[in-house]
Parts: C-alpha cells; sequence; structure tokens
C-alpha cells in the first residue's frame, strides 16, 4: 500500500472525522469537568466558612456530570458495571436537587 491508499482508507474508516482533534476535545472536556468540579468544591467550602452553609445548586452540577459521564460510557461500551456508579452519582443528583428546592422555598435555612 502507498500513503495515498493508507490514508484514503484511514479516512474511510474514521468517517472523515479527524481523530486528532477529537482527542484534543476529549482531553479538553475531561480537564474541563475536573476544574469545574474544584471551583464548585472551592464554592462550598467558602460558603460554608463565610456564611456558615452550603447552597446545594453547585452541588446539583458535580453530580449531574458524573452521572452524565458514565451514561453516556455506559451507552456507548454496554459494561454494566458503569450502571453501579452511574445510578449512584444520578441518586446524589437527585437528592441534592431536593435540598435545592427544599432551600429556595424556605423549608431549609439557605
Amino acid at each position: 500500500m502507498e500513503k495515498e491508499e493508507i490514508l484514503m482508507h484511514a479516512q474511510k474508516e474514521n468517517k472523515g472525522k479527524d481523530v486528532a482533534d477529537l482527542d484534543a476535545q476529549r482531553k479538553g472536556a475531561y480537564i474541563a469537568y475536573f476544574v469545574g468540579l474544584f471551583l464548585i468544591i472551592a464554592w462550598d467550602i467558602v460558603e460554608g466558612f463565610v456564611f456558615h452553609h452550603i447552597n446545594y445548586g453547585g452541588n446539583i452540577a458535580i453530580f449531574a456530570m458524573a452521572f452524565t459521564a458514565f451514561l453516556v460510557k455506559f451507552i456507548h461500551l454496554r459494561k454494566k458495571h458503569e450502571l453501579i456508579p452511574m445510578t449512584i452519582y444520578g441518586l446524589c443528583t437527585i437528592v441534592f436537587l431536593v435540598l435545592w428546592i427544599l432551600q429556595l422555598t424556605g423549608v431549609m435555612p439557605r
């Protein structure tokens, strides 16, 4: 096979997608997830020390992101062991959503 044939075969196999670009996007999303995670945790710590309470809205984002990541991974790979963390993160998302709604309605102190 010549270089042109190998290139055409690779392009056909990848359906015209730039593998390097997809890999860079994947790495960027992975890093962005952890930056968001650490910012929300820092936000919780500062609010806890300054205001003596935590707004649960940010925590919804943490667990919803993790839930979504494991859901997508399960859909694409069909590995049953992904169901356990996905379920746990989904339940935590619901718990923090309920707590946040209770804060907004005034049932829990803000």
